[in-house]
């Protein structure tokens, strides 16, 4: 999942990789249940002696086939391409279905890891995380994070073993 072994460093190793919560997919979950039932129910209804009920039915499914395509397909497919990896030298953040956009945080350059949970989130293990570099881009949020708490073990174990001189984190 978007960076591949071969593209790993000699000594580095891959600690964990995922993609954002499934709760971004609830909504588009939901969207594609309603559309279903409406797209079915309108073409039911639609009576079928009148004389443009073929083309009614057809134009109630193109229109339901273009909503689908942009209030489910589109979501799932983001979700999809956005994935995290954090390996022993670096934190990964690759986005983008058509155009591929990849930030890489040195875990040496990381400064502070920080996490944000609200109720709602806590229950479902999941939150918000904020990684803040010296880098250009300073502060990067990340929402929707899954295992908040053992990604942020994680990353900031590796830190740690960065500053101790540990790189490969054994």
């Amino acid at each position: 999942m978007t960076l591949p072994d071969h593209h790993l460093t000699q000594g580095e190793r891959r600690v964990r990789s995922f993609h954002p919560h499934w709760k971004r997919l609830v909504g588009p979950f939901i969207a594609l249940v309603l559309l279903a039932a409406a797209t079915g129910a309108a073409i039911y209804f639609i009576p079928g002696q009148w004389e443009y009920a073929s083309y009614a039915r057809i134009a109630v499914v193109v229109i339901g086939l273009v909503l689908l395509t942009i209030w489910s397909f589109v979501p799932y497919l983001r979700w999809k391409n956005t994935g995290y990896v954090l390996t022993t030298h670096r934190f990964t953040i690759s986005t983008g279905v058509l155009n591929k956009s990849t930030d890489e945080i040195p875990i040496a350059k990381v400064n502070t890891v920080s996490s944000d949970q609200t109720f709602p989130e806590r229950l479902l293990g999941c939150g918000t995380l904020t990684v803040e570099s010296a880098g250009e881009r300073g502060e990067i949020v990340l929402r929707d994070i899954p295992k908040i708490q053992d990604v942020r073990t994680d990353l900031f174990r590796l830190v740690e073993d960065a500053s101790d001189g540990e790189i490969d984190g054994r």
